[in-house]
């Protein structure tokens, strides 16, 4: 049907996604790449390739797409991506493991992937056009932090 494997698949991706802490703030990334969720502020993250571990794959996923380097501290949640066409048949469909993470260093830039990237405090991103899930993933991932004993910074 199409030469990208993730479309119309027979079976979910596996996806990871970083809430990126630093300074009482988190990093978020506008999708830049034509589809559902261009537009769209989420958290930087992308896909599990086989024989990574979860943590590899999101210190990878991070690094690739923003240019910063990151610790995992926690699982912050999950979020399931559906999407359907005209017909009803399954186009997309991507299960993504949300973790909680510290910033170690990088500034991030915009790139093909991402038009903008804005570290916000929590209560901003209500106010933004977000993926579903958004502002309950970040709050759950500055809970984490803090039940790490961390602090956010």
């Amino acid at each position: 049907m199409t030469s990208d494997p993730r479309a119309y698949p027979d079976r979910p991706y596996l996806a990871v996604s970083a809430a990126i802490i630093r300074d009482g703030r988190v990093l978020i990334a506008q999708r830049a790449k034509a589809g559902a969720s261009q537009g769209l502020f989420t958290l930087p993250g992308g896909v599990v390739e086989a024989g990574e571990t979860l943590h590899e794959a999101i210190v990878r996923e991070v690094a690739e797409e923003t240019e910063i380097a990151i610790a995992p501290v926690a699982l912050a949640g999950h979020r399931e991506f559906i999407m359907r066409d005209a017909e009803g048949r399954v186009q997309r469909h991507f299960v993504i493991l949300c973790f909680a993470a510290h910033w170690l260093s990088g500034e991030g830039r915009p790139n093909e992937e991402l038009a903008e990237l804005r570290w916000v405090r929590p209560a901003e991103v209500d106010g933004l056009r977000t993926t579903e899930g958004l502002a309950e993933i970040v709050a759950a991932a500055f809970e984490r932090i803090e039940a790490a004993g961390s602090g956010g910074s």
